[in-house]
């Protein structure tokens, strides 16, 4: 038997010590939460996408009274950036989430189908996007989504 380890590495930062950029990339994640359509959960998530020329492309959960006809923030939001900006890779993802009661103290991950997107657009433009998990108690950054998901599928599976 073989065994390894695996780590990953978490930045947690106050609101002030992150750089002006990232602010202003949560605030319009944070403002996507407005498009949500959550009408059975209540939990509005939205997503901000930075692009390399520096579009952002904003999205946010899309909710269906057949569950699992529903979209998440992160998904939406880089399905409409690939689709309208097919040469622009993205650099930096950004997702809030509130409720009933306001933003969440703590940040939400995405869950493992947006990992798996997340970890598809990373390959498909040969490069990491840095994820910008915000929570009022402090903003989670990570570097790639190989921090949240180690073993992932990869295209290369499907090359042979």
């Amino acid at each position: 038997m073989k065994e390894y380890t695996i780590q990953s590495l978490v930045r947690v930062y106050d609101w002030e010590e992150l750089p002006q950029e990232d602010r202003i990339l949560i605030e319009r994640a944070k403002g996507a939460t407005k498009g949500s359509y959550a009408p059975y959960s209540s939990f509005c998530v939205g997503a901000a996408a930075r692009l390399k020329d520096g579009t952002v492309v904003i999205g946010s959960n899309q909710e269906n009274v057949a569950f699992p006809s529903g979209l998440c923030a992160e998904r939406t939001t880089l399905f409409a950036a690939n689709a309208q900006y097919p040469d622009q890779p993205v650099l930096s993802l950004a997702i809030a989430a509130r409720n009933a009661e306001g933003f969440l103290s703590q940040p939400i991950p995405p869950c493992g189908a947006c990992r798996q997107v997340i970890s598809g657009v990373e390959q498909r433009y040969h490069q990491p996007i840095r994820l910008l998990l915000y929570g009022t108690a402090g903003t989670h950054v990570v570097d790639g989504i190989d921090a949240l998901l180690p073993l992932q599928f990869a295209d290369s599976y499907l090359k042979g």
